[in-house]
């Protein structure tokens, strides 16, 4: 069967990005002052950074509809007889269901894969997909080797600013107010065990305390050697790189990288947001992020 891999900006890279790879990439919208963006395609990752600092209120959504019926419709008419999607997970979007709904409008065979994440995992798993699609491997092998990534996968996300996630419309006033007062840095985490949804887990009151408890948290879970972790942050470089630096410290054996946060998250969860991912690689090189777009630890 002729196969197109399909995934979206959630994985922090532009369309043109995941063409280079034979991958196809649908842009999540943005929307300001009712008028809509695509991200990574018509508003750059600065401008959204600007526009935090400025506390424009910014909205996220699912790829447009139009776009997606329309890929669909042309991937039929070069003679692709399914697609396989691997989207922002369906816990923080609905951009999964309604890539199914227009694969079957079309005629097309809908092969998906829900990675209770996004980010780094998303962009690991369709990049996986499509390798071992192109090695002559089966749906069932694939989906197999998906499972082993996302498995364990863990996302952890502290929020620096509640005042931002009220702004938002994702936490009360008084809720916020209460946390802006007595210094709480709320952990927020998604994994299989969330089916991909944001949860609190832990309530930390300094940044010092709130990274100890992730590490702390990190080997709970069991990281092993050989996974893969990165730090992401929302304008918070220097943090985020010595941060990083104490995750390596911990696990010495793992890969550790530092990077920008998608703007899908970073629009919600605010500045100075960090974000620990941890993933086993099933023995890939995460190869999509390099000296441009990553910085390396170790």
């Amino acid at each position: 069967m002729k196969l197109a891999f399909v995934t979206d900006s959630g994985t922090g890279f532009n369309a043109e990005f995941w063409k280079e790879r034979g991958i196809y990439s649908l842009p999540l919208q943005i929307t300001i002052d009712q008028e809509t963006f695509e991200e990574n395609e018509t508003i750059s990752y600065g401008q959204i950074i600007r526009n935090l600092h400025d506390q424009v209120l910014m909205k996220t959504s699912l790829p447009s509809l139009g776009k997606i019926e329309d890929l669909f419709e042309e991937l039929k008419n070069e003679g692709y007889e399914g697609v396989f999607c691997v989207p922002i997970c369906s816990g923080l979007s609905g951009t999964l269901n309604a890539m199914e709904s227009a694969a079957r409008q079309v005629g097309l065979q809908f092969y998906d894969y829900d990675c209770y994440s996004t980010a780094v995992v998303e962009a690991h798993c369709i990049e996986i997909a499509k390798r071992l699609y192109d090695q002559g491997k089966t749906i069932e092998e694939i989906m197999a080797t998906l499972d082993q990534i996302c498995a364990h996968a863990n996302t952890v996300v502290l929020c620096n600013d509640l005042q931002h996630m009220k702004r938002g419309g994702r936490l009360t006033a008084a809720a916020a107010m209460l946390g802006g007062m007595l210094k709480i840095k709320p952990l927020l985490h998604l994994d299989r065990s969330t089916a991909g949804r944001v949860d609190v887990f832990e309530k930390v009151r300094t940044m010092t305390k709130a990274q100890d408890h992730i590490i702390e948290h990190l080997k709970e879970v069991g990281v092993q050697a050989g996974d893969d972790i990165t730090v992401a942050h929302v304008d918070s470089l220097e943090v985020a790189k010595e941060f990083a630096k104490k995750i390596a410290a911990q696990f010495p054996d793992c890969s550790v990288r530092v990077i920008d946060l998608v703007s899908a998250v970073g629009i919600h969860t605010g500045l100075n947001t960090l974000c620990v991912q941890v993933f086993d690689p099933a023995g890939y090189d995460v190869d999509v992020y390099n000296d441009q777009n990553a910085i390396k630890i170790q």
